[in-house]
């Protein structure tokens, strides 16, 4: 299998944390593609036609993409039970809420990157972050007892989402006024695949 990846993507991280947990991440070659919304490379629109990180290449069987689709497929492939069934839709459930933080946080980024300055909207900012608010306010309430549970994906995607807005949006602060979540968050983060995929500037 070969993983095409780039830069500090949250929804990379998502899947090597994945890889790590379930003991396969020396069973994946990694490649290191460009992914700007603005021009990807041609060797990512082949894999992927949307033109998005993370993709799977499977020597057997079609590439996949789509981080929550490549985590299923390894949790599958591995037996792990990081979607177990008697919690499934909220597992799936919490797994979305971290990967709707990881879009609009890594859409704040595009948009200084990405747009040029006379185009910039900074009402648009303020509602990508709208939305990562909210959904730390409800990890801290509405979730916690399951982030305190046994190891899911829901579990892996909100470390990896807030880890990235640790990176990319230090001065947000979202501890500030979710101190259970920052609990949780600061003995999740010493996890040993979390450190080993630690994003780098």
């Amino acid at each position: 299998m070969k993983l095409m990846m780039a830069g500090p993507s949250p929804f990379v991280r998502k899947v090597l944390v994945t890889l790590h947990e379930t003991d396969q991440e020396k069973e994946v070659e990694y490649e290191i593609v460009t992914a700007s919304p603005t021009g990807p490379d041609p060797a990512l629109i082949a894999a992927n036609p949307v033109g998005k990180i993370p993709a799977l290449i499977r020597t057997d069987a079609p590439t996949l993409y789509d981080s929550r689709v490549i985590c299923r497929y390894l949790d599958h492939r591995a037996d792990a039970g990081l979607y177990p069934e008697k919690r499934l839709w909220d597992t799936l459930t919490l797994e979305a809420t971290a990967d709707g933080m990881m879009e609009a946080a890594v859409l704040m980024v595009y948009e200084e990157r990405f747009r040029p300055e006379d185009k910039r909207y900074d009402g648009w900012v303020e509602g990508q972050w709208g939305k990562v608010d909210r959904a730390v306010s409800a990890l801290n309430t509405r979730w916690i007892s399951h982030l305190h549970g046994p190891l899911d994906m829901g579990q892996i995607a909100v470390g990896c989402a807030l880890s990235y807005l640790d990176f990319r949006h230090a001065a947000r602060s979202w501890r500030t006024g979710n101190d259970a979540l920052a609990e949780w968050y600061s003995g999740f983060a010493e996890r040993p695949p979390m450190k080993a995929t630690a994003p780098k500037a």
